[in-house]
């Protein structure tokens, strides 16, 4: 007897027979034709029409366009911004350096008027040391105590001519109500009419300002109004 050998299942699996009576494998899955959208979808690598190139070139130079005008915006309110703190700061620094100046002036008024206390009070012991030289009796002339006193009145005075006090001419000068406060009236020839004839207390000038004015007498020439009348 001849072996017959046993067909292989996978064959029998993957043959059918026709109608006709051949044999033949079976057929793949039939495949599934696009739909009208992909149809109309472009596929990679395919050419794009003329107005569909345009249409997206627009699309681009409307959307640079809004870029730019964004960014216009954003710049015009970051100059407005930076505008408004110049101008801040520019007041600031004005109202500073006016409060500085105020508080400078503020504390040069101060210090000048408590050096002017202090160079008030100064000048009356100066008035009696002046006072007491005119009264001196010629025998304490050049002892040695009134050598002493002596250097004394030219401290003071020194002292005055370091803050720039120096006194004020009054008599034989026209009286001058800036630097001079007269006192009495005196009838007299030896006078020009209107001018000062004695003084009774010295002043003292504060640099170009009065520290205290002059006290005087002023002559009255009654002969030299009428020769000029």
């Amino acid at each position: 007897m001849s072996d017959v050998k046993p067909v292989a299942s996978d064959s029998l699996q993957h043959e059918s027979v026709s109608p006709s009576g051949k044999s033949k494998k079976n057929l793949e899955p039939e495949e599934r034709a696009p739909s009208q959208a992909e149809a109309e979808q472009p596929q990679d690598g395919q050419a794009t029409s003329p107005e569909e190139e345009e249409q997206g070139i627009e699309a681009a130079e409307v959307t640079e366009e809004n870029n730019l005008e964004t960014l216009q915006a954003e710049l015009e309110q970051v100059r407005a911004q930076a505008s408004e703190y110049l101008d801040g700061w520019q007041r600031a620094r004005a109202e500073f350096a006016n409060y500085k100046k105020r508080v400078d002036l503020e504390r040069e008024e101060l210090r000048r008027s408590g050096n002017d206390a202090l160079l008030l009070k100064l000048l009356p012991v100066v008035d009696d040391f002046e006072r007491a030289f005119q009264t001196l009796p010629e025998g304490f002339a050049g002892s040695s105590w009134m050598d002493g006193i002596t250097m004394i009145l030219r401290k003071l005075q020194s002292v005055l001519e370091s803050e720039n006090v120096t006194p004020i001419q009054a008599t034989g000068q026209p009286f001058d109500p800036q630097w001079h406060q007269a006192i009495l009236h005196e009838e007299t020839t030896e006078h020009p009419d209107g001018y000062v004839s004695q003084e009774m207390q010295r002043g003292y000038r504060l640099g170009d300002r009065v520290l205290r004015p002059s006290m005087v007498k002023v002559a009255s020439n009654q002969k030299e109004t009428v020769s000029e009348e």
